[in-house]
């Protein structure tokens, strides 16, 4: 393996969208959501070491999902481990993580990678890494692997990109944000739109010349502590100035004003698992198009649901189409698929009638 190889493993969102099962205090990343025997971290973690050694993969979390890190992850060293003291979106936290590689390694390449992502074909996927990561050693580039749309979408943002180069790798013109359905139509049907999966490669010295082009204040309140990177010191500086960062995403700090982004296609089958919709796709069915995780069942004259409990319940319905049903110690939620991303705001007023 490539030692100047280095990864960011996003770890610290909520998922929010996948209540009652994904919360606050335990959120989506650290659960098996897709009934393998393994958390989403733990199968990201297993990808991205399959092209890039273990102790070069740092894990960005908020500090009270260390020890879920440290119990999923026992291979992982306590230095790997980034803890944001305050949520401050992506740009801060891989500004963070791009300080410390630049002390470890001033030549190091790096993909920045969510957690959460559901990618089966993952020889595939290292193919793709690997075609960007040569594409970064000899260009002053930022990458994003976009993924081609398989219809149109609108819970995902895009990224329009020039179709003229004859190359694998094209230029972006503009990232666009969520669209509405008719814009959705009109970006597959053209040819020139990828959704956004997210996942950014570059070299350290390019994201950090990125950074002071654009985020000159940023840049000056982490370049502050720099002699204190990987060291005893380090976390008492992040304490105290990490909350003083803009909360604000790489997207709009960086990617969409920088001029040297590109793209590649990815090879290889994607999804965020963003909701409970998403993840119904990802899963086995029965004829009837019902996933199940957790449970066992009987599903007379009902089709197209996701059913998850915690344990193996025995679950019985009938008569019931496209719903989300989700069985927790504390939770019973029922709720149609058509309206899964209300899901978000319903988790948010039932936390009152919870405590």
């Amino acid at each position: 393996m490539n030692d100047n190889y280095f990864a960011i493993l996003m770890a610290g969102g909520v998922g929010s969208r996948f209540w009652p099962v994904s919360t606050n205090e335990f959120p989506k990343q650290f659960h098996d959501m897709l009934g393998t025997g393994e958390t989403l971290i733990q199968k990201t973690f297993s990808r991205l070491s399959k092209i890039i050694p273990q102790q070069n993969i740092l894990i960005l979390t908020n500090e009270k999902y260390n020890q879920f890190v440290l119990e999923q992850l026992p291979m992982v060293s306590s230095r790997q481990i980034l803890l944001e003291p305050a949520m401050r979106n992506t740009a801060p936290s891989i500004l963070y993580a791009s300080m410390k590689i630049r002390q470890m390694n001033p030549n190091a390449l790096m993909v920045v990678a969510p957690s959460d992502h559901w990618i089966e074909n993952e020889a595939a996927f290292c193919s793709d890494l690997q075609q960007c990561f040569d594409y970064c050693e000899s260009q002053d580039v930022m990458l994003t692997l976009g993924i081609r749309p398989t219809f149109p979408n609108t819970g995902f943002g895009y990224i329009e990109f020039d179709p003229s180069a004859e190359t694998s790798v094209k230029k972006v013109i503009q990232f666009r944000e969520k669209p509405d359905a008719e814009t959705a139509e009109f970006f597959v049907e053209s040819g020139k739109f990828l959704w956004n999966g997210g996942i950014f490669i570059w070299s350290v010295e390019t994201i950090l010349r990125a950074f002071e082009n654009f985020q000159p204040e940023m840049l000056n309140l982490f370049e502050s502590g720099a002699e204190l990177y990987n060291t005893e010191n380090e976390k008492d500086f992040i304490q105290r100035n990490y909350p003083k960062a803009e909360n604000i995403s790489i997207d709009f700090a960086i990617m969409e004003s920088a001029r040297n982004v590109y793209v590649l296609n990815a090879s290889f089958d994607w999804n965020d698992l963003g909701t409970w919709g998403s993840l119904h796709e990802k899963l086995s069915k029965d004829d009837a198009e019902n996933a199940v995780v957790n449970a066992s069942v009987l599903l007379p004259n009902s089709s197209n649901n996701i059913i998850r409990t915690d344990k193996k319940k025995l679950v019985i319905i009938d008569g019931l189409h496209d719903y989300i049903v989700v069985d927790r110690a504390d939770v019973l939620l029922i709720y149609p698929k058509s309206k899964e991303q209300e899901i978000k705001s319903i988790a948010n007023e039932a936390s009152g009638l919870l405590k």
